[in-house]
């Protein structure tokens, strides 16, 4: 499928997800503006507070933007408020130093003879500094509007929406035209709104104080029309998205979110899907946002409802039990995890399904072959001559690689790299790595026909899903204890493993592969 193709098929999802990027960095950038302007313009009047402020401003910048929002999710949870945050306190540097700047800039003499001419400091700043110093100010909006564009990308790790989700969806399954299609509206967005703001510049900026020759021709009748669209579609958009806040608190609404990556969209979609379908509740969709304390976190503050959860996170990092040294048998994961679980949090388990998404080792057939490698334990006397390639999770867990390596002494590999998502696949194919971890049922096992070692001494914990809902939902609406339990059987190794397949290898929509799974196995209607 080439590039073109993938947009016409998913106009609607681009164009749905493009609103809400622009709704997103115009608050965030108006909101800028109407902190930073007033920001240098006190500084530039009380100068003891001009390095404080600054020094806030560029520490700021320093903090890479990931960092940031996670640090601001435990405060603020997920989706609109800590996107905004975040981006916002990017956005104010430019602005606060272009205002204190353009201000201090002015000739002092000016000054003196408009205090000679009897005006007030106040009657200063509005008549003379602020129409002096609107260039400079606008070039500051214009390098924190564009930055904003790129920066709310990030909004879909928190499930705030945007383009972001496509970029970020595009990487987890190596899907290129979901990149571009996320990439390339984000840049034109960034474009039009320099554009935009340059045209506004020439509205606001009083005649004669511009030096630009070009900057001085007048604003011309479309783009006064431009302008003007502009305004009305930005009210719309951000009017609309309040009034859907407002009517989903009126409405019979459950939230269902995911983590980020393919097997999980696919497991809450059925999720979804079985919700809609068997009662009269709405699901509002939060997927694909980060890992397992930002949902579970949103789930506790109540801003997620519902997500599918695996036995093995629940045990090792929800309730701190210690996954390498263990005193519980496997097959007692889930009913440990179920019991201590709803004794520490308002949250219901329900019922686990029978495929177990555990962590593997896999590795190429050619070296499974040429090494005679069946199980983990195997490795041990070729790993030195082996390079790992493992998600950065699994490098950092304790049920990771390090406790693996505990498990097995003597396994140690040539190198280790951290690589996320598909990448992973692809390092391995290229023969830039010769061991990737991998889940039981991952699709691009299939794809890359890689051979799955046999964890030998049962080291890994079990990890099937199982729906955790927040107790006074089911409270509400006690049907949905049972909603999955018609998947329990149905879902297989083998079964989640070929739903999976379509997403990473075949590009399909995972929302549409949950749905049609259930529409074949006759759970919902068409």
């Amino acid at each position: 499928m080439n590039f073109f193709t993938y947009v016409v098929q998913e106009q609607e999802q681009i164009l749905s997800l493009l609103i809400e990027h622009i709704n997103l960095t115009l608050i965030s950038v108006l909101l800028a503006i109407v902190i930073g302007v007033p920001l240098g313009i006190l500084i530039s009047h009380f100068k003891s507070l001009n390095k404080s402020v600054m020094g806030i401003a560029n520490t700021v910048q320093a903090v890479p933007s990931m960092a940031l929002l996670g640090f601001l999710i435990p405060f603020l949870g997920i989706g609109l408020l800590p996107s905004v945050f975040m981006v916002v306190l990017y956005s104010l540097l430019p602005i606060i130093k272009n205002t204190y700047t353009s201000i201090e800039g002015i000739n002092p003499q000016m000054i003196e003879a408009a205090e000679g001419m009897g005006l007030t400091k106040f009657q200063i700043l509005y008549k003379i500094q602020i129409p002096m110093a609107l260039p400079v100010i606008m070039a500051g909006i214009r390098i924190s509007a564009v930055t904003a564009v790129g920066l709310m990308t990030i909004a879909a790790f928190v499930g705030a929406g945007g383009l972001g989700f496509l970029v970020f969806s595009g990487i987890r399954t190596a899907n290129t035209n979901q990149i571009l299609a996320g990439a390339i509206p984000a840049c034109l967005l960034a474009l039009f709104i320099d554009w935009t703001a340059a045209a506004v510049e020439k509205v606001v900026v009083p005649k004669g104080i511009s030096n630009s020759d070009n900057d001085r021709k007048r604003v011309t009748v479309f783009q006064k029309i431009i302008i003007g669209l502009t305004l009305l579609l930005s009210t719309f958009i951000i009017g609309k998205s309040l009034m859907a806040k407002f009517n989903h608190k009126r409405e019979k609404v459950v939230t269902v979110a995911s983590k980020d990556y393919t097997e999980q969209i696919i497991l809450n979609s059925l999720l979804a899907d079985l919700i809609e379908s068997k009662t009269d509740i709405k699901v509002n969709r939060k997927f694909a946002l980060g890992g397992t304390q930002v949902i579970f976190g949103a789930l506790n503050s109540g801003e997620v409802d519902v997500y599918m959860e695996y036995t093995g996170t629940m045990f090792a990092d929800m309730l701190k039990h210690n996954p390498v040294s263990r005193d519980i048998k496997s097959s007692e994961v889930y009913s440990t995890s179920k019991r201590e679980i709803e004794e520490k949090y308002d949250v219901i388990v329900g019922k686990e399904m029978r495929a177990n998404n555990t962590y593997r080792l896999a590795v190429r057939r050619e070296t499974a072959e040429k090494y005679k490698l069946k199980n983990i334990s195997d490795l041990k006397s070729v790993a030195p001559n082996l390079i790992i390639s493992s998600t950065f999770e699994f490098t950092n867990r304790h049920d990771g690689l390090p406790g693996l390596l505990n498990a097995y002494p003597g396994l140690r590999f040539k190198d280790s790299l951290s690589i996320d998502g598909a990448l992973r696949y692809q390092a391995i194919a290229n023969g830039e790595s010769d061991i990737i971890d991998a889940f039981a049922t991952d699709g691009l096992i299939k794809t890359y026909d890689l051979v799955v070692l046999e964890d030998d001494k049962e080291f890994f914990l079990p990890y099937h899903a199982a729906p955790l809902m927040r107790k006074d939902l089911v409270e509400r609406y006690p049907e949905l204890i049972s909603i999955t339990d018609s998947l329990i059987e149905l879902l297989s190794d083998d079964v989640m493993r070929e739903l999976n397949n379509q997403v990473d290898t075949y590009k399909k929509d995972p929302q549409e592969v949950a749905h049609q799974f259930l529409i074949e196995k006759g759970l919902i209607s068409k």
